[in-house]
């Protein structure tokens, strides 16, 4: 069997505009929030946009949009170089929620409602309150979706962790991988939509080429899903060793239709750092070299990303 990975682009694909191209309703409002937010700092808190530019570093050079706080940058991190040190950034907090930061919108777009509804349906009589539990469910279900837990990183030298939560759909060895110029071993992963949705690096390794494809939005189970799917495609290498080379894909599914991913070519990610995630159920893959390493799980099994050894390097 054979497979491969696309050309490699340029320093970013054209078609990548924002750490998550597909797009989307709640980004759409998220990105139109920004717009009002931007014009009231300029107009009401002209103090606080000058503060916030002194502290400024980087480039905006390559941004959307103007950058005035931390904030600007949610979408566009990696369009342009432009940031603010972690004890200038007065929204800082939000990385200690227990939620994905690329899901708060959607929490509060999608969640909001059906809490609302889920109170104002409690103050019905009875037997009517008691369908408050639908709402109830429903958001307790998003909220879940979101959610961000603390992973322990393994330390092992060797070692070569999973990209994403769930269950390992497929270990397919693929006779030549043009990326390594070489036989790999493909291990697909299938997240359900009550799986940890955030994509976390396998090693401290530097990211050398990326694409993206729009596409179809088939089930995640779908064999026929890795080809026709929207997808991102990152290819690694490692920063110790350059000649380790490893590709990410990250796969929408039917239900996820939206990817995030905030790597440019370039960046160093260290194993197990959070660099995006796909939104409401998907797959995510770890294409690795065949000979050089030795996998350490198997189909069907549930894995956690960024903590469980997915496979070692050999020697």
């Amino acid at each position: 069997m054979t497979d491969s990975y696309p050309p490699l682009p340029d320093p970013l694909p054209e078609n990548i505009r924002s750490v998550q191209p597909g797009g989307g309703k709640c980004y759409e409002i998220e990105l139109a929030w920004g717009r009002l937010r931007r014009w009231y700092l300029k107009t009401f808190r002209r103090g606080y946009v000058e503060r916030m530019a002194a502290l400024r570093q980087g480039d905006v050079a390559g941004a959307p949009q103007e950058i005035l706080d931390p904030r600007d940058l949610k979408y566009c991190c990696n369009l342009c170089t432009a940031h603010w040190e972690p004890e200038d950034d007065p929204f800082r907090w939000r990385e200690s929620l227990p939620f994905a930061r690329w899901g708060l919108a959607e929490l509060l777009l999608m969640g909001g409602p059906l809490l609302l509804l889920t109170f104002l349906i409690g103050y019905l009589s009875e037997p009517w309150c008691w369908l408050l539990l639908v709402p109830a469910a429903m958001f307790g279900l998003i909220v879940y979706f979101f959610r961000d837990p603390v992973r322990i990183i393994p330390q092992d030298d060797d070692a070569i962790v999973s990209p994403a939560d769930g269950v390992i759909a497929e270990i397919t060895e693929l006779d030549h991988y043009d990326f390594f110029d070489g036989p790999a071993v493909r291990i697909g992963i299938f997240l359900s939509i009550f799986n940890v949705h955030i994509n976390r690096a396998p090693r401290h390794a530097r990211v050398v080429a990326m694409h993206y494809k729009p596409g179809e939005f088939l089930n995640a189970m779908n064999p026929e899903s890795a080809l026709r799917n929207e997808f991102i495609w990152i290819g690694l290498e490692e920063v110790e060793r350059p000649e380790r080379k490893l590709a990410v894909r990250a796969i929408s599914g039917l239900i996820a239709r939206r990817i995030v991913c905030v790597l440019k070519p370039g960046q160093e990610v260290q194993r197990g750092e959070k660099f995006g995630m796909i939104k409401l159920g998907s797959r995510t893959e770890l294409i690795l070299p065949r000979d050089s390493v030795r996998v350490e799980v198997e189909v069907g099994q549930k894995v956690q990303a960024g903590s469980t050894v997915f496979a070692r390097y050999l020697g």
